[in-house]
C-alpha cells in the first residue's frame, strides 16, 4: 500500500483527545498530519493549506468545540471545494449539518477509546481502500526489536478484516509479531493496534 496522506482537523482544546485517538494510527504506513502538531513556531494555521491540499482524506474531529471552531469549518470547506474525502468524527450531542450531512459519521466516545479507535480504523481502511478487487488494504506496523541489542526490523502484518480483529479483541486474543533474528514476540491489541507486551525468547 502506498503511503496515504491524512489531515486531522480539530479545535485547539481537543489536541489531547486527538493525540490519544491517533497514537497507534500514526504507527501505520500512513502520513498523518494533526493540525496543531504541524504548526511551526511563528507560523499560523493558514500555512497548513499545502498539507491539506495534498491529503487523500480529511478527518474532522467534531466535539462541541470542534463543530463551531472557525479553522475546522474552513478546513472542511476547503476539502469540499477541492474534492478531498471527509471522515467526520462526532462526540455525543453533536449533530452533522451542512455538507457533512452527506457523510457517514463515526461516533467518538472519549470514555471508550478502544471502541473509538477501532471504529476510526474501520473507516480509514474503507476510505483508503485500493481500487479493484481488494476491499481493504493490508496494513502493517514496522519497528526495531528492542530485546537486548538485537535491533532487527520486526513487521506486524495486519491482513485480518476489521470484523476478525474485533472478534480477537472480544476473545482477549492478541496480534503477534515475531523477530526473525532472536524470536522475541511482540503482542498488540487487535482493536487499537496498540503495543501490549513483549515475550523474550527462551
Amino acid at each position: 500500500m502506498a503511503e496515504e496522506q491524512v489531515f486531522v482537523s480539530h479545535a485547539p482544546s481537543d489536541i489531547d483527545l486527538v493525540q490519544e485517538l491517533f497514537s497507534t494510527v500514526q504507527n501505520l504506513y500512513l502520513d498523518v498530519h494533526i493540525a496543531l502538531e504541524e504548526i511551526e513556531p511563528g507560523r499560523s494555521r493558514q500555512d497548513l493549506e499545502g498539507r491539506l491540499a495534498n491529503s487523500d482524506l480529511l478527518v474532522a474531529v467534531l466535539s462541541d468545540e470542534g463543530a463551531t471552531n472557525g479553522w475546522v469549518n474552513q478546513e472542511i470547506g476547503y476539502a469540499v471545494a477541492k474534492g478531498i474525502p471527509i471522515l467526520p468524527l462526532y462526540t455525543e450531542g453533536v449533530e452533522p449539518d451542512g455538507y457533512l450531512q452527506r457523510h457517514e459519521r463515526v461516533e467518538l466516545d472519549p470514555d471508550e477509546m478502544d471502541v473509538s479507535v477501532f471504529n476510526l480504523l474501520c473507516r480509514l481502511r474503507s476510505e483508503l481502500a485500493p481500487l479493484g478487487t481488494l476491499s481493504t488494504p493490508n496494513w502493517f506496523v514496522r519497528f526495531p526489536c528492542n530485546f537486548e541489542s538485537c535491533g532487527t526490523a520486526v513487521t506486524l502484518d495486519i491482513g485480518e478484516t476489521q470484523k476478525k480483529l474485533w472478534q480477537m479483541y472480544d476473545h482477549n486474543q492478541a496480534l503477534v509479531a515475531t523477530c526473525e533474528e532472536c524470536d522475541a514476540g511482540y503482542f498488540f491489541n487487535p482493536a487499537t493496534l496498540g503495543y501490549v507486551r513483549r515475550e523474550d525468547p527462551v
